[in-house]
């Protein structure tokens, strides 16, 4: 049975499981590392492992309303702890993601969006704490406010990226006990098996696709913030041309965070696939269309080569189209001015085999193993999910793919489709 944390353990069951010593380290850390930790937080921080741990073995947590108990306990120490500890200034606001991480995978929508807008009411209550710790005068209510604007953002969008995920799990669970009660359905079987298995590694990766995103805009956030510092100096506001320099950074800061945002989401949801009857060549040349441009630029030729056999066959042509066309990108990027990148196709039995190779440096024999992982990246401005995206997108296919490189010789992705 399935607990309101996430664990498989029925209720009452007392042996020690690793979930319990993560839980135990992750206090035993907060207490250990935390540059402030005062008598409530040593009294507060082990209650709330510990009742991580006790409540799944709790028969009476294992109900509906139990959940729902269990949920508000989590709430309220949770408050009680940034309470407890300079509230506003806190440490440890990113607590509150346990109580609502445990509501995206129990609840349906309705219960997520209230768990998560009474953790965002209950963040902002503590600015009404403000003058207990600076005085009136010197509150900048609009700083903070923006500061707790991007505290409750990340809330939303943990909470749901993680309902997402977890509904999809158990929509995918459903599916596939209703496809054991018949022995004819063994084939489809195997395939959502396999389709929840991929959805349940990437629900895995959720906490570290959170972390990248988090490092990721802390940049442009310290950008936005001193810009904003510096347009209200007096100095400044004498001399319009370094307002509207400071203007321009915070705006371009600003689209940087929504498109790190948009990738983010882009890649988190899951894919939506629409198989149809498509040609391969088409495609193709709709991504040679797109990338022409920056190949002229780089003057970087495109050659494309295709084998025998025809290339018509049963696939999703957007989502391929998008996956060739960063694979055509990277590789024009990784390239060399006058280095052509060579596009080679071929039918080989049941599989449609695609080549994209460049001339380029190549990759490092220690990043190979990494480059389809979410945020990995050697570009200094690159945000690292376009070829994690393109791993998605053939693995969602029921394709593979595969990286070789040489250094000083270039990089040659190979991507196999199934043809059925």
């Amino acid at each position: 049975m399935k607990t309101a944390n996430g664990s498989s353990s029925p209720p009452g069951a007392w042996r020690f499981q690793a979930q319990d010593f993560a839980w135990l380290m992750f206090v035993g850390v907060l207490i250990a590392a935390s540059p402030e930790v005062n008598y409530d937080a040593l009294i507060l921080l082990p209650l709330i492992g510990a009742f991580q741990i006790v409540e799944p073995r709790l028969k009476i947590f294992a109900s509906r309303r139990g959940q729902i108990v269990s949920i508000t306990l989590k709430m309220v120490l949770c408050y009680l702890l940034i309470g407890f500890t300079h509230t506003f200034n806190s440490f440890y606001f990113p607590v509150f993601f346990i109580p609502m991480v445990s509501a995206a995978t129990t609840f349906e929508a309705a219960g997520v969006f209230w768990v998560t807008a009474i953790a965002c009411v209950a963040s902002f209550s503590f600015l009404l704490f403000l003058p207990l710790f600076v005085p009136y005068n010197e509150i900048d209510f609009l700083d903070y406010l923006s500061v707790m604007g991007v505290r409750t953002m990340f809330y939303a969008i943990v909470s749901f990226l993680v309902y997402q995920q977890a509904k999809a799990k158990r929509d995918e669970m459903q599916r596939t006990q209703a496809a054991a009660a018949s022995l004819a359905k063994a084939n489809e079987e195997l395939r959502e098996a396999q389709a929840s298995l991929r959805r349940s590694e990437r629900l895995a990766a959720l906490g570290q696709l959170t972390a990248g995103l988090a490092h990721e805009l802390r940049n442009p956030l310290g950008t936005i913030r001193a810009s904003a510092e510096m347009l209200q100096k007096p100095a400044v506001k004498t001399k319009p041309e370094v307002m509207d320099e400071m203007a321009g950074y915070i705006s371009a800061e600003v689209d940087r965070m929504n498109g790190l945002v948009a990738s983010f989401l882009d890649f988190a949801r899951p894919l939506q696939i629409h198989p149809a009857e498509s040609n391969l060549t088409e495609v193709l040349e709709q991504v040679e269309r797109e990338q022409a441009e920056l190949a002229a630029a780089r003057d970087t030729p495109v050659m494309r080569k295709n084998g025998t056999g025809s290339l018509v066959f049963r696939f999703d042509p957007e989502l391929m189209r998008l996956a060739l066309s960063n694979l055509l990108q990277n590789a024009i990027q990784a390239s060399a001015p006058g280095k052509a990148i060579s596009i080679e196709t071929e039918m080989a039995g049941q599989d449609v085999k695609i080549w994209v190779a460049d001339e380029g440096e190549g990759i490092l024999p220690e990043h190979l193993e990494n480059v389809f992982n979410p945020f990995f990246t050697t570009k200094p401005k690159g945000v690292g999910l376009g070829l994690a995206l393109v791993a998605k997108i053939v693995d969602e296919h029921g394709g593979r793919i595969h990286v070789s490189s040489e250094r000083g010789k270039g990089t040659r992705f190979e991507v196999v489709l199934p043809r059925k």
